[in-house]
């Protein structure tokens, strides 16, 4: 028995990972591979039953996981976006909400046969669109202004909404009727919200102090937020059912806004561990779909879920944005993006196993439902969404932006010439005064790890193309290629050359990824030693009368670093690609002055 535990348990784990792995590969969203090798894992080829392998363990260990994830959405939510974008995030979880709760309600009674208090029920759980999903699909798209932040916020306040919603709805038919469950269900929701936000304050105020106060050792410290995160969750749900998510939500918000800290490193440890919470919760959930009399493809299922894509969503998007500053171009997008994720599976999964033992048989038919919309909606979003953003100009398809990985003083005077010709920038750096330095210099900068998981999610790069990685730590410049290879492609990626190797022609091993800048001899340190010794960084506007070979014997010592076209095109010099500048572009290159 202990053995076939340990089997089932490992094969969770490895199926989980090696459908991730596959994802990564092929590029396309993790969550159908997960939710395929899981229901190939599970009914069809019988090697899971968790039912059998967790038993009562089952949906605590879901209950739990699901929180995590969804403090760690939270630590990406800071309150700081919303002054743009408030008014149309406050209408999507509020009005989009309610009237995504009613078309589904009235699409799951007429096209699926649901009865009224099964229909509300499946309406209510369809109203959240997961960030487990959202997430990676914005860094893939990559769209242009405030429309990515906006779908990142509804997507993580939603799910909170979502499960509260769910709730109420629930109480009322184990109730047994409206009149008898809606005074307590509303009275329970109000209490939901109230709980949530007071413990979600309070435990980022619990981590907050005691990491100002240096009570705990560093060794100590995530262990110590996760423990606080559980405490909060399950302390919450004690007081109220399913409030414990909203107060894990709340609580990651206001740790990511508050400037009292940094909770990078915290940051950086739920990163890992929702990739495997995710990884496996996927596989857990989808090995307990039944495969007889689902209704996987009946002609009300696909119906119901093409009404969900093509009318509800946009309905719902167009309501919530009546008077807003989007322009049509947002609108349109912003009502092709509603994947739903892995609250919509454990919640659906859940109530239907309660509602059983209720009496109420139908609910089984909850759970294939929502997976057959977990994975239509994901299948259909992650392979059209990157070409609708282009079709709208929402993303752009050659972004001439660049992200340079490190802010020294010599690459903020480099990123300084460019942003004066109209060059989005963005500097990222693990040395604050680095990025304090930028920031007081205008120039866009982050504090963070770019080897963290999340930095593709902190860092916005619509309108960026490039990477270059200058930082003086050769191992973090090549590794900062191969991590943002999968989003700019391999031409796109580009590192210093290595300290002390020879390069020759300019290539490096394929393990180092980045193509060379500037010059096979261009380390950090040389240029950084030229700057010490009075050479600057310069723009140089081409002539007719001062061309490029002008430009040469004037400064004979000149190391070009970027070539700006008439078209606003940015061209990087490289080791092995020398473009040749004329007269109207502009130079900016490494002189040393000349009187």
């Amino acid at each position: 028995m202990l053995r076939d535990i340990a089997i089932g348990l490992t094969s969770i784990v490895v199926l989980g990972i090696a459908a991730q792995w596959l994802a990564w590969r092929l590029r396309l969203p993790s969550i159908l591979f997960l939710l395929i090798v899981g229901f190939l894992a599970g009914p069809v080829v019988g090697l899971l039953d968790p039912d059998v392998l967790l038993g009562d363990l089952l949906f605590p260990v879901v209950s739990l996981s699901v929180a995590i994830i969804l403090f760690e959405g939270g630590l990406s939510l800071n309150i700081a976006e919303l002054r743009e974008i408030g008014g149309v995030v406050r209408n999507l979880v509020s009005v989009g909400v309610l009237a995504t709760w009613i078309m589904v309600g009235v699409l799951a009674y007429t096209l699926l046969g649901f009865s009224l208090p099964l229909a509300a029920l499946l309406g209510a759980i369809m109203v959240v669109t997961g960030p487990t999903v959202i997430g990676p699909m914005l860094r893939h798209i990559r769209p242009d202004g405030r429309i990515g932040s906006t779908i990142k916020w509804e997507g993580i306040v939603n799910d909170p909404i979502g499960a509260i919603l769910a709730v109420l709805v629930f109480e009322i038919i184990v109730a047994g009727g409206f009149e008898a469950g809606v005074a307590v269900a509303a009275i329970g929701v109000l209490i939901a919200v109230l709980i949530g936000g007071i413990l979600g304050v309070a435990g980022a105020g619990i981590i907050v102090l005691v990491l100002r106060r240096h009570w705990i050792p560093d060794y100590l410290q995530n262990p110590v937020a996760l423990a606080v995160v559980l405490m909060i969750f399950t302390g919450s749900n004690l007081l109220q059912d399913e409030s414990g998510l909203l107060s894990v939500t709340v609580m990651g918000a206001a740790l990511a806004s508050q400037k009292l800290v940094t909770v990078r490193h915290i940051v950086e440890f739920k990163e890992t561990l929702r990739v495997l919470l995710l990884s496996t919760l996927f596989i857990v959930l989808a090995a307990r779909l039944p495969t007889e009399g689902a209704g996987y493809t009946s002609h009300g299922s696909l119906l119901f879920l093409g009404a969900l894509i093509v009318a509800v969503r946009p309905a719902a998007v167009a309501l919530s944005t009546l008077g807003s500053n989007l322009n049509w171009k947002e609108r349109v997008f912003l009502g092709f993006m509603a994947p739903r994720g892995i609250v919509a599976a454990a919640v659906s999964s859940l109530f239907a196993l309660e509602l059983v033992e209720h009496g109420y048989t139908e609910a089984e038919r909850l759970v294939p439902v929502t997976f057959l919309v977990i994975v239509g909606t994901v299948g259909v979003y992650g392979l059209t969404a990157p070409s609708v953003a282009r079709w709208l100009g929402l993303a752009t398809p050659r972004p001439q932006g660049l992200l340079l990985v490190g802010a020294a003083p010599w690459i903020r005077r480099a990123a300084a010439l460019l942003a004066e010709e109209n060059i989005r920038v963005i500097l990222a750096d693990s040395n604050w005064r680095n990025v304090t330095a930028a920031r007081q210099a205008g120039l866009l900068a982050y504090y963070l790890n770019v080897l963290s998981e999340g930095a593709m999610e902190d860092l916005e790069l619509s309108g960026v193309g490039r990477l270059l990685a200058l930082t003086p730590n050769d191992e973090v410049n090549a590794l900062a290629a191969l991590r943002f290879e999968e989003i700019f492609g391999r031409s796109g990626v580009f590192q210093l050359p290595p300290t002390g190797s020879d390069i020759g022609d300019g290539s490096v091993a394929k393990h180092l990824g980045g193509r060379i800048l500037f010059g096979k001899d261009a380390t950090h340190a040389t240029i950084s030693d030229r700057v010490e010794h009075g050479a600057v960084i310069k723009k140089n506007r081409l002539t007719e009368e001062f061309g490029y070979e002008a430009f040469q014997a004037r400064y004979e010592d000149a190391l070009p670093l970027f070539l700006i076209r008439e078209s606003g095109e940015v061209l990087v010099f490289t080791a092995t690609n020398r473009p040749a500048p004329r007269p109207g572009q502009i130079l900016i290159s490494l002189v040393t002055p000349v009187d």
